[in-house]
């Protein structure tokens, strides 16, 4: 179970840098997209077809905005690499849903282990600005640090992406 946890701010290049880094360890890379489709939102979903229009066709995408432990436990299979992108969205609509954060993370967590199959994951770091004014804004970045701190513990790379050049955290420098 290879897990690479990919950090940056906003358009740092991050997801670029995790596509890359899929299609560098195999040739069967599945996209899972954790972007809600939201309805008369047309710059939400320009940024959509950005994303689906810069990666190759041979890409398999899958589209899944809270359950990540049944997608990864069907594709995160030795012959591909499973890019997640992004956890700060599937973070955003667990709370949004109303779903137990705690033990949707503590399930995504458990599971990653036990994966035979190469898994990178995307995330923003929320918290190198300005303590949010709302307090639903200062939950929301609190519970984004602790994933974060969670993933990078279990992650055999992490790697923090600032102006589309990546900054090895954990793992080999290579």
């Amino acid at each position: 179970m290879p897990v690479t946890l990919i950090l940056g701010g906003a358009r740092s290049g991050k997801s670029c840098r995790a596509e890359a880094f899929a299609l560098s360890l195999n040739n069967n890379p599945i996209y899972v997209a954790t972007a809600p489709l939201i309805d008369n939102d047309h710059e939400w979903m320009e940024r959509i077809e950005c994303h689906q229009n810069q990666r190759a066709p041979h890409w398999l995408l899958i589209e899944e905005e809270l359950d990540l432990v049944t997608v990864l436990q069907k594709y995160a299979v030795p012959e591909n690499s499973v890019l997640v992108d992004c956890l700060t969205l599937w973070l955003s609509n667990l709370i949004f849903t109303g779903k137990d954060i705690s033990r949707e993370v503590a399930s995504l967590c458990a599971l990653l282990p036990t994966l035979s199959g190469h898994v990178i994951l995307v995330a923003n770091e929320v918290g190198m600005g300005l303590v949010p004014e709302h307090p639903e804004s200062r939950i929301f970045r609190d519970a984004q640090g602790r994933l974060n701190q969670q993933l990078a513990a279990l992650a055999d790379r992490v790697e923090f992406v600032a102006a589309g050049l990546p900054i090895c955290l954990k793992g080999d420098k290579t």
